[in-house]
C-alpha cells in the first residue's frame, strides 16, 4: 500500500451523528477534505437548513437526514435511505450528546436518562444499523466519541460521565465482536475542546476575570490551552482510513496532555 494512499478516503460514505456545529461538523468537514462523502443527521428542520449553509460555504456537498438517533426506527430509516441514495455506510461516527452539569443528588432520573439515551444508547443503535451492511462490505470503521469522563470523575457530571464510560467499553465490545469482519471500532477521547457546548465554562466574569474552570484548565492541561475542533481532524482521518487497519478498540485521547499529568506544582 502506498503510504500516503493509506489515509485517503476517497470512494467512503461517512455518517457522521450530530455533525450539524462544533466537533461532528469539524469532523465532517475532515473525513470530506480526505475525499469521504459525508452523511449527517439533524433533529429538525431549522438546524439542518443552517448546517447545509455552513457546508456549503466551506465548498462541501453534504447529505443530511432529519433523525433522532435515540429512536431505533429513525435510525433505520434514515438508514434504508442512505443505502438507497448512496450506497453502504463505511465509516460512522457517533458524535452526537449532551452533558448536564447537576450534582448528582439533584439530578432527576429522567435527566440521568436521557443523558445515558443520548449519549451511550443511539451509539448503540447506530453502531447496530451500520455493522451488518459493514460486515457484508468486508470492511468498516466506527469511531465513537468519547471524553475525558471516560476515565476521570468530576462533580456535576455524573451521568455524562456514566455514559462516556460505557461507551468505552461499548467500543471495546465491539471490537471483541466484529474485528473478525475487518471492522474496526475505536474512540477518540478528546479533551476540552472549546465549542458551543463548553463555552459556559469559558464565559469572562462580571468582573472581567476568566472563569475560574476555564484558568483552572488551562493550568491543568500542559498545553496549557483548550483544544479546538480542529485539532480532532488529524485523529478522526487517522481512524477512518486504511492506516489504522490493525487499530482496534483503542480510545485516542486528544487532550493536550491532560491525562498525562497530575498537573503542575503549585508556587510555594
Amino acid at each position: 500500500m502506498h503510504f500516503p494512499d493509506s489515509f485517503s478516503l476517497e470512494g467512503r460514505i461517512a455518517l457522521v451523528t450530530g455533525a450539524a456545529y462544533g466537533i461532528g461538523f469539524a469532523i465532517a468537514e475532515a473525513l470530506a477534505r480526505a475525499g469521504a462523502v459525508i452523511c449527517f443527521n439533524c433533529r429538525d428542520a431549522a438546524h439542518m437548513e443552517t448546517a447545509l449553509a455552513a457546508y456549503a460555504e466551506k465548498g462541501i456537498t453534504a447529505h443530511g437526514y432529519i433523525c433522532d438517533v435515540t429512536n431505533e426506527q429513525e435510525v433505520m430509516t434514515m438508514m434504508a435511505r442512505i443505502g438507497e441514495e448512496l450506497g453502504t455506510v463505511d465509516i460512522l461516527v457517533n458524535n452526537a450528546g449532551i452533558i448536564k452539569r447537576i450534582p448528582m443528588t439533584e439530578m432527576s432520573a429522567e435527566d440521568f436518562r436521557q443523558v445515558i439515551d443520548i449519549d451511550l444508547t443511539a451509539p448503540f443503535i447506530m453502531s447496530k444499523a451500520v455493522i451488518p451492511g459493514m460486515i457484508k462490505k468486508g470492511h468498516g470503521k466506527i469511531i465513537n466519541i468519547c471524553s475525558m469522563m471516560s476515565e476521570l470523575g468530576r462533580e456535576t457530571v455524573s451521568a455524562y460521565a456514566s455514559a462516556k464510560g460505557g461507551l468505552k467499553m461499548l467500543t471495546r465490545n465491539i471490537c471483541a465482536e466484529y474485528a473478525r469482519y475487518n471492522i474496526q471500532c475505536n474512540g477518540i477521547g478528546p479533551g476540552y475542546i472549546a465549542t458551543p457546548q463548553t463555552a459556559p465554562l469559558r464565559e469572562q466574569q462580571a468582573d472581567g476575570s476568566r472563569h475560574p474552570f476555564d484558568q483552572f484548565i488551562t493550568e491543568r492541561t500542559p498545553a496549557e490551552r483548550w483544544g479546538t475542533p480542529e485539532d480532532l481532524m488529524g485523529a478522526a482521518i487517522f481512524l477512518a482510513s486504511d492506516a489504522s487497519n490493525f487499530v482496534n478498540g483503542q480510545i485516542l485521547y486528544v487532550d493536550g496532555g491532560l491525562l498525562a499529568s497530575i498537573g503542575r506544582q503549585p508556587d510555594a
